[in-house]
């Protein structure tokens, strides 16, 4: 990390590494990069990690854990590096309604440590110096419409809202009706039509990309003011 160079970090809570959520990712961290950031992609299915274990290490009164998670295994230092960034996005498709598992299980190790139970002014105090721009990039295979017919906003939301409490601020950026498969004929599925969904992915995932870009440029643009 070079001092006075915004650090961005994204982080691919798929199992993918070329799809859909990885694309969106690899366009933000594009975005970054063309602000001016340090930039670091990270694929968390390479990782093998546990979610908090509630050891509340991390609550302890004057304890060195303090911002950080205290379990020692191979996530420890990507989340020191991530505490040391000044932009954090997360990717992630969605399976039933929600993100990934090892998303859950990398979000509460990057956010229980530097929330606090401590309250001032009916506030709590977290453990960062610096407020930290952060978002969730969610890919689904649902249409928009049925999205927010079936409460998806509602759900996924309460993700970038706790991001956002954690670290000062967060927003959401969702790609949906995504291309599922490279060759529709060798699954079992009547549910979607291949030409519709290729349809789609030629019009729209293009756009998705770009948004994807120009997220990845505002976070920076935005924490290198804080700089």
């Amino acid at each position: 990390m070079t001092n006075n160079k915004p650090f961005a970090m994204f982080f691919n809570a798929s199992p993918r590494k070329g799809w859909n959520t990885a694309k969106m990712l690899e366009a933000a961290k594009a975005g970054a990069e063309e602000a001016g950031a340090e930039t670091e992609l990270v694929n968390l299915y390479d990782i093998c990690f546990p979610g908090c274990k509630s050891c509340f290490a991390c609550k302890l009164k004057n304890a060195k854990t303090n911002g950080v998670c205290a379990l020692r295994d191979n996530l420890r230092p990507v989340l020191e590096r991530a505490r040391q960034a000044d932009v954090l996005v997360l990717g992630s498709p969605i399976y039933f309604s929600y993100p990934t598992g090892v998303y859950r299980a990398f979000f509460e190790r990057l956010a229980f440590p530097v929330y606090s139970y401590h309250y001032e002014n009916g506030n709590p105090l977290v453990f960062r110096d610096k407020v930290i721009e952060t978002a969730n990039i969610f890919t689904m295979n649902c249409p928009e419409g049925m999205m927010k017919d079936i409460g998806y906003p509602t759900l996924l939301e309460s993700n970038t809202q706790t991001l956002a409490a954690v670290f000062g601020a967060s927003e959401s950026l969702y790609a949906c009706d995504t291309y599922q498969f490279t060759d529709y004929s060798r699954y079992d599925i009547t549910l979607f039509d291949e030409a519709a969904k290729r349809a789609h992915r030629d019009a729209h995932f293009p756009i998705d990309l770009a948004n994807a870009r120009a997220l990845g440029k505002r976070l920076v643009e935005k924490a290198g003011k804080k700089i």
